[in-house]
């Protein structure tokens, strides 16, 4: 695994929502995405395993970058004291150019008030130096994540 080829970004996404609610849509809920992210997300569906359990495997069909994509996803890690979520990529668009790429997704209670922070966490492994860091993923997290909430503030 080469230093250099490897990296991290992260986001904290403000959301009104409560931890546990914001928490129990990410682990359990998924297949609800398509229908609270506008045209971000088109289907969740799920491959193997059970919403909400470790070494689950999901399939995602999104758009991202002007363009329909998918990814297959495995549930890698699951953590209810912290509201953290691991998925690591294993099939899809992403491994055209990347290695390996994770989202860990965190939900933390704000301190000041009601609501959460989701932090995001994407970290990678381009296959070669030309491919660009996907900034462009936070991106897309990042408006996900506005979705979600409003869905959830509506519901």
């Amino acid at each position: 695994m080469s230093a250099d080829l490897c990296g991290k970004l992260e986001i904290d996404v403000e959301s009104n929502t409560s931890p546990p609610k914001f928490y129990e849509l990410l682990k359990h809920r998924p297949h609800h995405f398509p229908g609270a992210s506008k045209d971000l997300i088109q289907s969740c569906d799920l491959h193997e395993g059970e919403w909400g359990k470790e070494g689950s495997v999901l399939y995602w069909n999104y758009f991202h970058e002007g363009k329909p994509k998918v990814a297959k996803e495995v549930v890698e890690d699951i953590d209810d004291d912290k509201k953290a979520i691991t998925y690591r990529v294993i099939e899809g668009d992403l491994m055209e150019h990347y290695k390996s790429f994770k989202f860990v997704i965190q939900v933390i209670p704000k301190t000041d008030g009601e609501g959460s922070i989701v932090h995001w966490t994407i970290h990678y492994e381009k296959l070669h130096h030309e491919i660009i860091d996907p900034h462009t993923m936070i991106e897309f997290v990042h408006e996900l994540t506005k979705y979600l909430d409003t869905h959830l503030h509506e519901a």
